[in-house]
């Protein structure tokens, strides 16, 4: 009989393992849960959304539209970074066009340009972790987001760069400004945890349990605002010109 559940619990290793290298959709338990309690990443974040603690807040059940009987599902949940990163965001137009085609045209056309590029603030991947009125756990993120230099409040949903130039357009010439905003990635855990419970007179004892849901978030890198002004998206500007 030993050696059979043995030879399960080897083939449930087995089974967790070649789903990972093939991409599987499995979330990491930690050690302390079982099989019995794995749940989807919507699940935990479900949990975490409902947890008497977030990121170090003491919560009550109406912070999340609960009523005095519905409780808590979770003791604790806390977002735990582990990478952070920052790229070239994809680069858009943020002008019109000013040409300078008119047949008769000797000399280059002075103009004022006013460009004006919005970079959006990023997402969860997880409805709960959303922005927007419903509430969630996207300000949560704030306290990871925001120790990184010039960086939005993650409840701030998007941010703006712009300026006006004065530019020379060649003959034959059509002139408009593109922005190439900078931006962040934030790659991270939700970990949840259910504290362990004695036993009581009508309840058998219950170990802890943790249970782990990754995230990824992105945004602009925002420079800070003059004299108290919002700050505005890191980012590198040109003038493109192109044939009429």
């Amino acid at each position: 009989m030993a050696k059979r559940r043995l030879k399960n619990r080897k083939a449930r290793y087995v089974a967790v393992g070649a789903a990972l290298a093939t991409g599987g959709g499995i979330i990491a338990l930690l050690p302390s849960a079982n099989a019995a309690d794995e749940k989807t990443p919507e699940q935990i974040m479900a949990m975490c959304e409902r947890s008497a603690v977030v990121s170090g807040k003491q919560r009550s059940v109406r912070d999340f539209n609960g009523g005095f009987a519905d409780g808590f599902q979770a003791d604790n949940c806390d977002f735990v970074e582990t990478k952070f990163e920052t790229f070239d965001g994809p680069t858009e137009k943020a002008s019109i066009d000013f040409p300078n085609c008119e047949p008769n045209a000797t000399d280059p056309a002075k103009v004022s340009v006013t460009w004006s590029a919005t970079a959006a603030q990023g997402e969860g991947k997880y409805t709960v972790t959303q922005q927007g009125g419903g509430g969630g756990l996207f300000g949560f993120l704030s306290g990871s987001w925001v120790k990184h230099k010039g960086t939005l409040d993650m409840t701030v949903k998007s941010a703006t760069a712009g300026a006006t130039e004065q530019r020379d357009v060649p003959v034959g010439k059509v002139l408009h400004m593109e922005f190439t905003p900078k931006m962040q990635r934030m790659t991270g855990e939700w970990r949840v945890r259910i504290d362990a419970r004695e036993a009581t007179t009508v309840t058998n004892a219950t170990p802890e349990q943790n249970f782990v849901a990754p995230d990824v978030v992105e945004g602009p890198v925002v420079l800070p605002g003059a004299a108290g002004a919002p700050g505005v998206v890191d980012g590198t500007s040109k003038a493109v010109l192109e044939d009429c």
